[in-house]
């Protein structure tokens, strides 16, 4: 017998299934990542029509079958709409939701990567903050929750705590000038370490709580291109319109 279960998560991605009916995944606090069925969420007058859209954050009340999750109602208490009407703000929002979507799995502790979607996307709203800037601080912290960010607080090689001016994404970590000797680095601002030192380590809830100077951020996005090219063997298609968009 299937039984009902309420959960908190935002919307990662939908898609229509028949012609009424739609397949949304929600990255939820409960049980990680989850895909559901939404009955007549395509048709005009559903209460489930606006709910089931990328990035509606609020509680869902689903009924568990035995191979699938069915979507009966929805609160939702935040649908980012801001964020839809600025065109490079929402692709780096799908940006986030395909980068969370591809790395969450089901029955897996979500929490704080929901929690750093939640205020990503936030971020995104906010006219004070850049979308690049917002977009390298998602990436590092998305990693280190995923535990695979670099290693940014002592040497690799010696643990020493001073100069550390040398980074190697090829080794995920910062070293002295010391032991940098052999190893594939790059010489690096000491206010981009102090960034990423902060990224890494603050709680999600202040982490959009800085600003950089274009130097160092400019610094910071080739770290990040860098990182992820070498240890994310995926090829996000949001990111491919982001880098279209910057062209033009």
């Amino acid at each position: 017998m299937g039984q009902s279960v309420i959960v908190t998560g935002m919307v990662l991605n939908t898609m229509p299934i028949s012609e009424y009916d739609k397949r949304i995944t929600i990255l939820t606090k409960e049980r990680g990542k989850i895909t559901a069925f939404a009955r007549g969420a395509r048709r005009p007058n559903s209460q489930l029509l606006a709910a089931t859209n990328p990035f509606s954050f609020g509680e869902f009340e689903l009924f568990e079958g035995k191979n699938s999750y069915n979507l009966s109602k929805a609160t939702i208490h935040n649908y980012f709409r801001d964020l839809t009407l600025d065109v490079d703000a929402a692709y780096m929002g799908f940006y986030f939701l395909e980068f969370a979507d591809y790395f969450c799995q089901e029955n897996n502790d979500e929490k704080e990567m929901l929690k750093l979607l939640y205020q990503s996307m936030r971020a995104l709203e906010s006219p004070k903050l850049p979308n690049d800037l917002v977009r390298v601080a998602f990436e590092l912290k998305a990693m280190t929750i995923n535990g695979e960010g670099p290693s940014v607080f002592s040497c690799m090689h010696c643990h020493k705590t001073e100069n550390l001016d040398y980074f190697s994404v090829w080794r995920g970590g910062i070293f002295c000038p010391e032991c940098k000797h052999g190893q594939k680095t790059r010489q690096i601002h000491e206010s981009t370490r102090y960034a990423m030192q902060y990224i890494i380590s603050s709680k999600v809830e202040k982490l959009y709580t800085f600003q950089l100077s274009e130097e160092v951020l400019k610094e910071l996005k080739k770290i990040m291109r860098d990182y992820l090219h070498t240890y994310v063997k995926h090829s996000f298609k949001s990111l491919q319109i982001i880098d279209e968009l910057m062209l033009k």
